[in-house]
């Protein structure tokens, strides 16, 4: 009892100290601000799919070399003591001298013989050249998954990335539009208060005030979950917090031709769906092997007597070597090879398929994303056009309430028309930026 006790207390401490710990962490500021291609390294480290694909990628490469290793000799040292019961007969003849016992098994050569040889194997045929070209293929598919799975990483962290800095954004002007209700209400109360305004006015503003305080509510949460859905990808602790480096330039969309070229050029999807095409290929080429014969070679050197040594009792030479060359030719497997032929054949049609599509997919989304990051960056400037619009329209609309010249439903409306154009503008911030991301990932330029 007094161990367990004392076992408890332990696992209570420990416990203690991760929350604290846990704690520390998640109230500890980040100090450097995050640009996004320091986010977009924090999450090719932490992101378990990417890993993954990095982890079948560097296999795919060793079993490459593997199989260029297997069309080298082998060689191999081998040992080896056998022990037979004696038949109590004595042949003169016998390997190692007259009168030795002979082996009560026929198939052994002596009652007491030692093995110890080195042998070099090499075995010729198209399996291995088949073999060589397949875990190439399936190389160099890794690889093009590896670079799929990259960029399909790299699009979410610059989603994420900008849905916290719209967030932010967001969540600043949910505070000016409370901090500005908050006002329009104390204006309304001081104008009922000077018989300048009716109590109708002061019901409005509160009731503009109650709908900020609850977008100033939601524009918190909001920013809450981009930040930790962020987190996820990039920090130990999710709830750290993120602080996003400003951006120097809003960057430009490249001309169509330069992003045709690069996209052909560095497309992933086109070289995974080539890579299969010569993977199926290559099961096709081995299929074909299993129809030819192979060559093997041996070439064995040592010794193989009823004495470890290089001579026996009598003078007689142990130490010598031995050569073979050895051809099977395949007669019948009940058609098993034919058929693998065929099914290569079929998948090889498959994977001609699969790139031809690769192929319209390529110009569809070339196209799709340069379109959308075209007309996304053409509507930034009418949006920050509409802002400056809907702020001058704010600023006139509160100075003729002031003078008693415009109702308090125009104050409203202007307040309105403003918060949603300041959200459309951070809105657009996040279009433009993900096309444009989608656009680069897709030419290899991110």
């Amino acid at each position: 009892m007094c161990l367990m006790g004392t076992g408890l207390r332990i696992a209570g401490l420990l416990l203690a100290f991760s929350c604290n710990a846990l704690a520390v962490a998640q109230t500890s500021p980040q100090q450097k601000a995050i640009t996004l291609d320091d986010a977009i390294r924090l999450a090719e480290a932490n992101e378990p799919s990417f890993a993954g694909a990095m982890a079948e990628s560097r296999v795919a490469a060793l079993q490459r070399w593997d199989a260029k290793a297997a069309l080298l000799p082998s060689v191999t040292a081998h040992n080896q003591y056998l022990y037979t019961e004696s038949n109590h007969a004595k042949s003169s003849s016998s390997q190692g001298g007259s009168n030795q016992s002979l082996p009560l098994f026929i198939a052994n050569n002596s009652v007491h013989e030692y093995i110890n040889q080195g042998s070099v194997n090499e075995t010729i045929g198209l399996a291995g050249v088949a073999a060589v070209r397949l875990a190439d293929a399936n190389a160099a598919r890794a690889k093009a998954e590896l670079e799929i799975a990259r960029r399909g990483l790299v699009s979410t962290v610059v989603q994420l990335y900008y849905d916290v800095r719209a967030g932010g954004e967001k969540l600043a002007v949910a505070q000016r539009a409370l901090d500005e209700a908050n006002r329009f209400v104390d204006i309304t109360e001081k104008r009922e208060s000077g018989r300048e305004a009716a109590h109708a006015d002061v019901i409005k503003a509160r009731l503009g005030q109650q709908q900020r305080q609850r977008e100033f509510g939601d524009a918190t949460l909001a920013n809450e979950k981009a930040n930790l859905e962020l987190g996820v990808l990039l920090f130990p602790v999710p709830s750290t917090r993120i602080e996003l480096a400003d951006e120097p330039a809003q960057p430009q969309l490249p001309d169509r031709q330069s992003a045709e070229a690069a996209a052909k050029a560095n497309n992933p999807e086109l070289r995974s769906a080539l890579a299969s095409l010569k993977v199926s290929q290559a099961e096709a080429l081995t299929s074909w092997a299993g129809l030819l014969p192979d060559l093997a070679l041996n070439y064995t050197y040592g010794i193989d007597a009823a004495q470890f040594s290089d001579r026996g009792p009598d003078g007689t030479r142990n130490l010598g070597y031995s050569a073979s060359a050895t051809v099977d030719f395949p007669v019948w497997d009940w058609l098993t090879s034919e058929r693998k032929v065929k099914e290569a054949r079929i998948r090889t049609q498959a994977s001609k398929v699969a790139l031809t599509s690769a192929q319209r997919r390529l110009l569809a989304d070339l196209t799709e994303f340069y379109n959308e990051a075209d007309v996304a960056g053409k509507q930034l400037a009418s949006l920050d056009q509409t802002v400056a619009d809907a702020r001058e329209s704010m600023r006139l609309t509160n100075l003729r309430y002031i003078n008693g010249e415009s109702t308090v439903l125009e104050v409203v409306d202007a307040q309105n028309t403003l918060v949603s154009a300041e959200n459309a503008q951070a809105d657009g911030m996040v279009r433009y930026h993900v096309a444009l991301a989608q656009l680069e990932t897709l030419t290899g330029r991110l």
